[in-house]
């Protein structure tokens, strides 16, 4: 067996040897390559490295059960984190950059710090069908070059929290895609790793952008309905804007506007011009925020300090109200109506001043309210996007001399309409001919149906004589059955729901002959309201060349908008009155308003339509810019009637079964 032998080394050759490395330690450098930073960034991801264009990235971080807790996985609900990233990795800034997240899970979005839903919807939303989300308050991302790569200017990191449904662990809640939704862009489908996924999108060589001046912003942007917040006046601690709404869609209106949004940086109205807010309370002012700064502020004269203010146009008696009026194109009792009808009606105007909150309190810290929504009596409903930094307003002077008086700053929203969800319409259409004696009356629950146990809103209504147009649904129920009995019609029970519409339009095949034919128009109003200036429009998908003239309305073509016919009633008869009693309200249901016409047709341009089988009827129908249910099922020559479900694959398989026979 080896031992080991240790050497003793004597203590003052160890204290000698410290002594004389504690002096020359601090002499000794440390050589680095030229090359090397210390101070740089962590490496990136290769394919952020290799990437030229813009930088997607989705991460899922975590989840945990959410309450209550519940046997079937399918109905469990999940809190979710993750984060989503967009980097610039190019040579063109991206502004106003917008992505779409394919959520698929039944998700609801509770949080998304740096940006907003795109459409205005607040949060929590509903994101289950996926969901665009825009930059706030980063709204444009910088290039490497131009930023010496600071990652602060060139991406924006995305954290989010929600809820999802259905899928247990250890399965990742994934999103179905991730894109770039900019213009001048093409995303590839996008590549998943275990909880992650990423995305290069490049710029499309095929786009070709219009040719616009060169703007130190955003251009401009067209839709249905545009909105500039035009900043006219800074000081430190507020500003004087100005709203300026435009009706841009030929067919689109709006009718006493309401307007909404939200102040992301505690903001409050002081006053307002040309419009008003619902509520006038200074509470939130006074136990907030405000209070706390504005300590010796009399707040009992501010116009309104809720975080998401409701704002309504002035009357018009008040246009020339030195103290609220007095603005052009203001006090137009929210009413906004295309360019076609009246161009000096289609744009309203207010100004309200703005009180801002520290760290802002210098004159260019400017930040518009974001999720802007507007809505009326009976209009489209608009979806808007996010306020767009644009190049600034200008203005004539207002004193008439030739100069021009340009805007500290100014924002776009633009707001488009959408096509309105099934049994969610606001007015409805029925269709009857001279060949057929039943109408098919408006879809069942067509403007919505509260739950109900004494009727279906899933039962097709029943087809109606002609006389029970003009009477309420409450009371056509025993006409209705009593019809049915005649005709031989089934009866379901329980009996369909009405239709629940405040207007409802009759489209009837008038007449035909050989050269031409006519359809007869009517417009019931079934509410208390009056619509004034109302219009109406029709899309006729095979009989629009031969339109001829519309005989108690004014008509015209409109040749930017595929086979539309645009109507609005004469001077003095451009009142739509609303319900009254009949003759003996004890006995007699009340009447509607009415609106009717007859429209010629020729048969010259359009040779070959064939009413019978519909052709003769519109495949959309829009009343004050308000797309209107239409029916399900077309009348038909010999008393029947057939939905718009084609009948040639039936015919094909029925041969084909024969044949095999």
């Amino acid at each position: 067996m080896k031992t080991k032998t240790c050497m003793k080394i004597p203590w003052n050759i160890v204290l000698f040897s410290c002594v004389l490395l504690f002096y020359i330690s601090p002499k000794v450098q440390v050589c680095r390559g030229q090359d090397e930073d210390i101070d740089a960034p962590p490496p990136l991801p290769l394919e952020e490295e290799e990437c030229n264009g813009i930088f997607l990235s989705y991460t899922f971080i975590s989840r945990q059960k959410a309450f209550p807790r519940l046997k079937n996985a399918s109905a469990q609900a999940w809190a979710f984190k993750s984060t989503a990233t967009v980097m610039n990795t190019g040579l063109d800034e991206l502004k106003a950059w917008k992505i779409f997240i394919g959520f698929q899970h039944e998700e609801i979005l509770v949080s998304a710090d740096g940006a907003v839903i795109a459409d205005g919807d607040d949060f929590p939303a509903a994101v289950g069908n996926g969901t665009y989300l825009s930059g706030y308050p980063q709204a444009d991302l910088k290039t490497s070059v131009e930023t010496a790569s600071d990652l602060n200017q060139m991406q924006v990191q995305i954290p989010m929290t929600g809820t999802q449904f259905g899928l247990k662990p250890p399965a990742v809640p994934m999103p179905r895609t991730i894109r770039l939704e900019n213009d001048g862009y093409k995303c590839p489908n996008p590549t998943r790793r275990g909880s992650s996924m990423h995305v290069c999108c490049a710029k499309d060589p095929k786009y070709k952008a219009r040719e616009e001046k060169s703007t130190k912003f955003s251009p401009r942007r067209n839709g249905d309905l545009s909105f500039s917040y035009d900043v006219l006046q800074a000081s430190d601690s507020n500003y004087l804007a100005q709203v300026t709404i435009d009706n841009k869609n030929p067919i689109g209106r709006l009718d006493h506007w309401n307007l909404t949004w939200e102040w992301m940086r505690g903001e409050f109205i002081y006053n307002m011009r040309g419009a008003f807010t619902r509520k006038k309370d200074s509470s939130e002012c006074i136990y907030g925020e405000a209070g706390q700064y504005y300590k010796t502020f009399d707040f009992s004269a501010v116009m309104n300090c809720e975080k998401r203010p409701v704002i309504v146009d002035l009357p018009a008696d008040r246009a020339k109200d030195e103290k609220v009026g007095n603005l052009p194109y203001c006090c137009r009792n929210g009413s906004l109506l295309p360019s076609t009808m009246d161009v000096s009606r289609s744009r309203s105007v207010f100004q309200l001043q703005v009180y801002k909150l520290p760290p802002d309190l210098n004159r260019t810290a400017l930040f518009p309210p974001q999720n802007w929504e507007v809505d009326g009596v009976l209009n489209p409903h608009y979806k808007c996007g996010p306020p767009i930094r644009v190049d600034p307003t200008e203005f004539p002077e207002p004193s008439g001399l030739q100069s021009t008086v340009i805007a500290v700053a100014s924002w776009q929203v633009v707001c488009n309409i959408t096509r309105p969800r099934a049994k969610h319409s606001r007015c409805c259409v029925s269709f009857s001919a001279f060949y057929n004696d039943s109408v098919v009356p408006c879809n069942t629950c067509a403007c919505g149906c509260e739950e109900s146990d004494t009727c279906s809103a899933d039962a097709n209504p029943l087809l109606l004589p002609s006389e029970a147009l003009l009477v309420p649904f409450d009371n056509r129920t025993a006409r209705a059955k009593a019809w049915a009995k005649v005709k031989h019609y089934p009866v379901p029970d329980p009996l369909p729901c009405p239709d629940n519409c405040r207007v409802s339009i009759n489209w009837h095949i008038y007449t035909d002959y050989r050269t031409g034919w006519t359809a007869r128009i009517s417009i019931f109003n079934w509410d208390d309201v009056i619509f004034e200036d109302w219009f109406g429009a029709i899309v006729m998908e095979k009989t629009y060349p031969g339109y001829e003239n519309v005989y108690s309305f004014n008509g015209t073509k409109l040749p930017q908008l595929n086979n539309t016919i645009f109507f609005e009633g004469l001077p003095g008869l451009n009142y739509l009155m609303g319900e009254t009693n009949g003759t003996n309200p004890k006995r007699d249901p009340r009447v509607p308003g009415k609106q009717q016409s007859i429209i010629s047709f020729t048969k010259k341009q359009t040779p070959g339509i064939n009413l019978a089988r519909g052709d003769g009827f519109p495949s959309r129908v829009f009343f004050n810019g308000e797309e209107c249910s239409l029916p399900a099922q077309l009348p038909l020559r010999g008393g029947q009637s057939r939905t718009h479900v084609s009948f040639l694959p039936v015919v094909f398989l029925t041969v084909v079964i024969w044949g095999l026979h």
